[in-house]
């Protein structure tokens, strides 16, 4: 398995957040949308379409900037 940040991934990738490098902000901000450390993923709509990296978290779908997506590291697999 390999390390990626969460904007190189494409529709459909799905894999686990090992890191997310930032600030205590973004880390709060992220922690409240359910997106930490240890969280598994799935891409719903990929940074490659233009606009913001739709994922899915749990039940919860949750759209998040493309400047904030590739400060979220991914394991995939």
């Amino acid at each position: 398995m390999s390390e990626m940040k969460l904007s190189d991934l494409s529709l459909g990738d799905t894999g686990r957040i090992t890191r997310v490098v930032g600030g205590w902000g973004l880390h709060q901000k992220l922690t409240m949308m359910g997106i930490k450390e240890g969280s598994m993923i799935k891409v719903i709509k990929s940074a490659f379409s233009g606009g913001p990296v739709v994922v899915e978290v749990g039940r919860n779908s949750i759209a998040i900037g493309r400047g904030m997506a590739q400060k979220i590291y991914v394991e995939s697999g």
